[in-house]
């Protein structure tokens, strides 16, 4: 019973037990003014500012996400949408929005009254996900080691080590966000944009934290990274024995 009251304090305070949230800069927290203008001379009609509402729900959108993959959103846990407003500094309105984001997605649930709930997934859900992944990117990948030049996949390299320097530093949440630009910058050559939104938002799904996360691995996480300059290397190669086996290791060995 002491833990329980001890969770729900923890999630139901002023602030939510997560670390240091983006403040969102002062002009970009009136979300509904859509007409609010800057002048450019004394006197003169003030000139258009870009709209503001969606830019502010969508910075709050991805410090969530940050702060999901990073672990400090716990699963199980309730979050209210006012006090993660207080903690981003910003109306209750674009946090609303990005959670009700997050609850179409799968990462939230809404509770009635209370807030959001993170989702509890299990090791089974994760092994469903890695498992789609491959039906899906395994065959394109296959293409495109078969069609795309030598030199584009050169190209790819500066993503690839920046997952590589994420890893080394740990980060976690920095290492989740160049893994998926490095996996969209590979599947975009095959120029179907359908298949770029679901292989994106099957990763990203594969990325938020089971119920009872393991204990975080650094070097299993810079293996990861390494896997991406090794993928590029057999796709340069056209090796596609390599190709197939790395993705498939890639998906089934880690929430990468």
């Amino acid at each position: 019973m002491e833990q329980g009251a001890a969770r729900e304090r923890a999630t139901e305070g002023p602030y939510p037990p997560f670390g240091d949230a983006v403040r969102v800069p002062e002009q970009a927290r009136g979300e509904h003014t859509h007409g609010e203008q800057a002048a450019s001379r004394p006197g003169a009609a003030p000139a258009p500012r870009v709209v503001q509402r969606h830019s502010v729900r969508d910075q709050i959108l991805e410090a969530l996400r940050t702060a999901l993959v990073g672990g400090e959103l716990v699963p199980g846990e309730v979050y209210s949408g006012p006090a993660l407003a207080e903690r981003f500094g910003v109306s209750a309105t674009p946090v609303r929005e990005a959670m009700q984001r997050l609850a179409v997605e799968g990462a939230v649930e809404v509770v009635p009254n209370r807030g959001f709930r993170v989702t509890e997934r299990t090791p089974r859900e994760l092994a469903e996900l890695a498992e789609v992944r491959a039906l899906i990117e395994v065959p394109v990948m296959l293409r495109l080691a078969r069609t795309v030049p030598a030199a584009r996949w050169t190209e790819l390299r500066p993503l690839a080590e920046a997952t590589a320097t994420a890893a080394a530093r740990g980060d976690r949440a920095h290492y989740a966000e160049t893994d998926r630009a490095f996996h969209r910058a590979v599947l975009s050559l095959a120029g179907n944009a359908s298949l770029l939104a679901v292989a994106d938002d099957l990763h990203r799904r594969s990325q938020w934290p089971l119920i009872s996360a393991p204990a975080f691995r650094h070097g299993e996480l810079v293996a990861d990274a390494a896997e991406h300059t090794a993928l590029l290397d057999a796709l340069i190669a056209e090796d596609l024995p390599v190709v197939e086996a790395l993705v498939r290791e890639h998906f089934t060995g880690s929430n990468a």
